[in-house]
């Protein structure tokens, strides 16, 4: 009787011990009953009726999901390959179990899809240039396609854009020539401020002939301090204007 009663309670213990299920905080416990689904557990200690109930876990935490690269035909007509990496997680445990297969696959495939689609409505300079556009745009078509199956779609980023070789030569020598043009612009708006200086030095100093005088005796400063062979011969203003007076009056009497 006591050998009976010993074997009943080992097998009552190993039944409990064999339905106790522990859950960390990031996981949750999607049950089901004689195959109908019941509300998920989790986290913690958690029992599962042997042979009555089916469990399957179900991770909380962000997934990183990895594009690999897609061949892109942009809107005009440049062949690219695009990969990016995708940020998940799972909101309903429930949904994401019952509603589609493989969730992680059908992800991955809607992303790839999607990139390509969003991709080959765009122009290869947006595509470039508008990075933080089309990452918005690609993750709002997969969240608004995921979120039936309670997953959250929380960021989206294009990782590599690989170009064709002559296309890579083509751009680089449009920088090239942009570069350029905008050196020109700022070495003609350099020499147009400078103009516009001289020009107003001039004027001031056709008003105030003492200052032409001035700026006559700094210029020769200004070379004697060089060290150069030059000989220089400083003349008096005045005998420059009477030598001009009277090379005029000689052009007017002719």
């Amino acid at each position: 009787m006591a050998t009976g009663l010993g074997i009943v309670l080992f097998v009552v213990v190993i039944f409990v011990l064999s339905g106790l299920k522990v859950l960390n905080e990031y996981e949750r416990a999607v049950v089901f009953r004689l195959g109908r689904l019941t509300p998920y557990r989790g986290p913690g200690v958690i029992f599962v009726i042997p042979f009555l109930e089916r469990m399957v876990r179900v991770d909380l935490r962000t997934v990183t999901l990895d594009i690999p690269p897609q061949d892109v035909i942009t809107r005009d007509n440049v062949t690219v390959k695009v990969s990016a990496v995708l940020y998940f997680r799972v909101i309903d445990p429930s949904r994401a179990v019952t509603e589609v297969a493989d969730y992680l696959f059908a992800t991955l495939q809607l992303a790839q899809t999607t990139l390509r689609s969003v991709g080959g409505q765009t122009d290869l300079d947006d595509l470039l240039g508008q990075r933080e556009k089309l990452n918005a745009r690609i993750q709002e078509i997969v969240d608004s396609q995921t979120e039936p199956w309670g997953i959250k779609v929380t960021l989206v980023e294009l990782r590599n854009i690989d170009l064709p070789q002559d296309m890579q030569r083509a751009i680089a020598a449009q920088a090239e020539a942009e570069r350029d043009r905008r050196a020109k612009v700022i070495a003609a708006e350099g020499e147009f401020q400078a103009s516009q200086r001289l020009a107003e030095a001039a004027e001031i100093m056709g008003k105030n002939p003492i200052a032409i005088q001035l700026r006559y005796l700094q210029t020769l400063v200004t070379i004697a301090a060089e060290q150069n062979s030059t000989i220089v011969f400083p003349l008096p203003i005045e005998m420059v204007e009477a030598v001009l007076s009277l090379r005029k009056g000689g052009d007017s009497q002719k």
